[in-house]
C-alpha cells in the first residue's frame, strides 16, 4: 500500500494510536469498512477526534445486507426496517446507526451501504473450482445476493460525487440466484463436473459459514438508480462470471 502512494495504520479503538491522528488531519472524504467490535463504536470514538474530523464533507459506511435478517426468500428494499438476527447482524445495526448518529451530530451527509455478498479477481467461484473447494450445498427456498467489486466501486464514486443525502441508505447487489446455481453456471463455462449437491443438513460447515444460511431474502437496489444514478455494470452473475473467466478457459 505505502508503494502505491498511501500511508496506512492500524486502527483498534485504542485511543494511543499516535498515527491516526496525524493521518485524518485535513480529511474530507470518510470510507469505513471495519466490521464492529465488541468495545464502544469507531463512529464514537471518531467523534472524540475533533480537531481531525472539521474537514469531513462524505463518510461511507460498509455494512452488510445480513442486517434484514431472514425474510423467508421475501424482497426487502433499502426503507425495510432491519431485522437482525444474530449478535453478529445486531452489532451491524447499531454500528450504522452510530455512523448516521455521527454525521448528523457534526453535519456530514453519511451514506451506508448495505453489501451483499463480494465476489471478483481473486474472489470468485471459479477460482474455487480450480482449487477443488467449490461446494453445492441444497436448501430449499435459499437465495443469495451478491455483488461485483467493481459495481461497489462506482456506486462509491457515484456517492462522493453527488453528496447524496444526509442520511441514506443503498444495497448495491444482483441477481438472487439458488447458491448452487452460480457453482454449476461456472463449472459449464469451464467445461468441467460440478460438485454434487449436498444437503444443507450434510453439509460440515462451520458456525460461521452456517450463519450465511440464517436468512434468506431478495434484495431491491432501486436507490443506486434512483438517488446515485447507477447502472450495474453487473446486473446479474452471468455477467460477471463472463468477465471473471479464466484466460485458459475463454481461449478455448
Amino acid at each position: 500500500m505505502r508503494d502505491d502512494g498511501y500511508e496506512a495504520t492500524q486502527f483498534t479503538g485504542d485511543r494511543r494510536n499516535s498515527d491516526l491522528p496525524r493521518l485524518l488531519q485535513g480529511t474530507t472524504h470518510l470510507l469505513h469498512s471495519i466490521p464492529p467490535g465488541r468495545r464502544r463504536s469507531r463512529a464514537r470514538q471518531l467523534s472524540q477526534r475533533d480537531r481531525q474530523t472539521r474537514h469531513l464533507e462524505w463518510i461511507g459506511y460498509l455494512s452488510t445486507v445480513g442486517v434484514y435478517g431472514d425474510q423467508h426468500g421475501s424482497w426487502v428494499s433499502e426503507e425495510t426496517v432491519p431485522k437482525p438476527n444474530s449478535p453478529r447482524t445486531e452489532a451491524r445495526v447499531q454500528a450504522e446507526q452510530a455512523w448516521l448518529d455521527f454525521g448528523e451530530e457534526i453535519g456530514v451527509p453519511v451514506h451506508v451501504f448495505r453489501l451483499a455478498g463480494i465476489y471478483g479477481p481473486g474472489r470468485s467461484v471459479f477460482d474455487k473450482l480450480a482449487e477443488g473447494t467449490a461446494r453445492r450445498i441444497n436448501k430449499d427456498g435459499q437465495v443469495f445476493s451478491r455483488v461485483h467489486v467493481e459495481d461497489i466501486a462506482r456506486v462509491l464514486e457515484a456517492s462522493i460525487a453527488r453528496r447524496a443525502r444526509a442520511r441514506s441508505t443503498t444495497s448495491p447487489t444482483t441477481s438472487r440466484p439458488h447458491p448452487g446455481d452460480v457453482v454449476a453456471h461456472a463449472a459449464k463455462m469451464m467445461g468441467v463436473e460440478p460438485p454434487p449437491e449436498i444437503d444443507f443438513e450434510d453439509a460440515d460447515l462451520s458456525p460461521m459459514a452456517r450463519t450465511f444460511y440464517q436468512g434468506s431474502r431478495r434484495i431491491g437496489n432501486a436507490l443506486i438508480k434512483s438517488e446515485l444514478g447507477v447502472e450495474l455494470r453487473y446486473p446479474t452473475f452471468r455477467e460477471g462470471l463472463v468477465s471473471l473467466m479464466p484466460r485458459e478457459t475463454a481461449d478455448r
